[in-house]
């Protein structure tokens, strides 16, 4: 199936969604223009991204049961990926709130948008939106997984990645605070905590360990005469690759254009505690330090200008030559990943056919989706 086949075929499952929202809504005699707003939210804010995170779950199941998955498999898979879906949609709208955000995929961010701002209450009602995504979750995972035996752990998984997203979320707001920014408080050590937590569990951890559950991983079983425990297995391989995957989007947000990456890149002006910062503090000179002390997340008449000379210092390739280092960085970053992903015990041949064990693929399928990527 070609990629544009395999995006069509998990977005026909949101349809379905959106109208089982829209339907609870109407039979909780909602008025019309809340329902027809809750249906602008969810067509504006869900289903306009990549996908990587919800399809995801699909293609682990897939390699899981090492066959393709049924008509109920595949639909059970994909609900659970468009609740990632509906979850990363909560975290974006928040975070271009807290962010004060211009665009997100190509698109005004949705406190920006002019009927959310007609209210008069600019931002406020979006936070009651970005909370009705979250809500929509719990909704769907009730009317479809109620019965299931793994229900409790779907629940257990979504409330306990959603609480370690929004530590990393409270680190990273008060590391950088926009009305009191220091810088010398950017270390790697901090980015990689902040990055861990704020995207790596949400963004890859969650997609695979949902997949494990629905079919049947336990939680330590014998291989080879080893006890293998899956779920820390995948923490150990996922958490760097999420940690990769946000060293990339750092390096974006500076090197990419706005066609490459969905958004206007704001992390200089917004003086992010990002990759690129916490490199060129680490390997600087002093006089380079003061530089980005001087004009990193500097707000005012002369921030593009401000803006523009960062850049040119990170470029300087007789200087801190930040495209190189990140080379240096992404193919180190990628051969660890892959030695971690040969140590997990790989099921043989009289465990083939098994479904509840889990597979060194289903790490190299998430790895290839984001090696090279340019957006």
């Amino acid at each position: 199936m070609s990629h544009a086949d395999t995006r069509n075929k998990f977005l026909a499952v949101f349809e379905g969604i959106r109208e089982e929202l829209i339907a609870h809504m109407k039979s909780e005699n909602m008025p019309e223009d809340a329902i027809a707003w809750f249906n602008e939210n969810l067509i504006y804010n869900v289903p306009g991204g990549k996908l990587n995170r919800g399809i995801s779950v699909v293609d682990s199941v897939t390699i899981l049961l090492n066959r393709l998955p049924t008509d109920d498999e595949y639909f059970k898979a994909a609900l659970l990926g468009w609740c990632i879906e509906l979850l990363q949609a909560f975290f974006l709208v928040s975070d271009d709130i807290m962010d004060r955000s211009i665009s997100r995929r190509g698109q005004p961010c949705w406190y920006r948008v002019s009927d959310v701002k007609g209210l008069g209450k600019v931002h406020n009602i979006a936070i009651n939106d970005s909370c009705m995504l979250e809500g929509a979750i719990y909704h769907i995972l009730k009317n479809h997984f109620r019965r299931e035996t793994y229900y409790v752990d779907l629940l257990e998984l979504f409330q306990e990645v959603t609480y370690k997203t929004e530590m990393g979320q409270l680190v990273d707001q008060i590391t950088a605070p926009e009305d009191n920014l220091n810088i010398d408080k950017y270390t790697l050590s901090k980015h990689t905590f902040i990055v861990q937590y704020k995207t790596a569990y949400y963004s890859f951890y969650l997609s695979v360990a949902l997949a494990m559950r629905m079919c049947g991983v336990p939680d330590a079983y014998e291989l080879n005469g080893k006890t293998v425990e899956p779920y820390k297995e995948a923490d150990r391989i996922l958490i760097p690759m999420g940690e990769f995957f946000q060293v990339q989007d750092d390096y974006l947000d500076y090197h990419g254009t706005e066609a490459q990456i969905g958004k206007i890149g704001t992390d200089i002006i917004d003086g992010k505690c990002s990759w690129c910062v916490c490199t060129a503090l680490t390997h600087g000179t002093d006089m380079q330090k003061q530089f980005m002390f001087e004009n990193y997340g500097k707000k005012g008449p002369e921030q593009t200008t401000r803006e523009q000379a960062v850049k040119d210092m990170y470029n300087d390739e007789e200087g801190l030559n930040i495209p190189k280092r990140y080379e240096e960085y992404s193919k180190n970053a990628i051969a660890e990943i892959n030695a971690m992903i040969e140590l997990l015990p790989e099921p043989g041949a009289q465990d083939e056919l098994r479904d509840d064990r889990l597979r060194q693929d289903v790490f190299r399928a998430f790895l290839s989706k984001i090696t090279d990527r340019t957006a």
